[in-house]
């Protein structure tokens, strides 16, 4: 058995869970998401509490069983805390700044990088060498947050770029003279 499958989700005061065919729909506080799941997987709400279940042992139904139910939960999560990802711009003259919803990156280019965020992801700039992104969809939040990660990625040798809040970056020795 699915050691996170069997899992049940307990679904929080605030939070309403509803099924339609394949799609399942988890409105809270924060918000509301919709998802197709796998019809191979069924869902069970009862109570307060959503149970998965899976047909057979074959491996693709082992895989979607653990699956199907991490995806849910993150939806649940999502509308009722949310998510968030830090980044750090680490580099003599890198910078980051928001020009209306636009994030405006300094990281040595000849010119300045702008990105501008998906629906239902928010960036904020605490500082000139932080950025935050928020919102509800884990997905979303974690493709974003490597999007502007991948303008700058850290560099080994002097550990330069954009990297993630800590997040190690392997240093690597330089060359030798002689």
């Amino acid at each position: 058995m699915s050691r996170i499958g069997v899992k049940p989700i307990s679904i929080p005061d605030g939070v309403n869970v509803t099924m339609d065919g394949n799609t399942v729909t988890v409105k809270g506080p924060k918000g509301e998401l919709k998802r197709d799941l796998h019809p191979d997987i069924s869902v069970n709400i009862e109570d307060s509490e959503i149970t998965f279940e899976r047909p057979s042992n074959h491996k693709d139904h082992r895989s979607l069983h653990g699956t199907t139910r991490s995806v849910v939960n993150n939806m649940v999560e999502g509308v009722t805390k949310g998510y968030e990802k830090g980044l750090e711009l680490v580099g003599v003259g890198y910078r980051a700044s928001k020009s209306g919803n636009k994030l405006v990156l300094n990281v040595g280019y000849s010119h300045p990088v702008e990105f501008e965020p998906e629906n239902g992801v928010e960036i904020d700039v605490p500082s000139n060498t932080k950025v935050v992104v928020k919102g509800i969809d884990k997905e979303l939040v974690g493709a974003a947050a490597s999007n502007i990660r991948a303008v700058r990625t850290p560099e080994p040798y002097k550990g330069k770029g954009i990297r993630y809040e800590n997040e190690y970056v392997r240093r690597k020795e330089g060359k030798t003279g002689k």
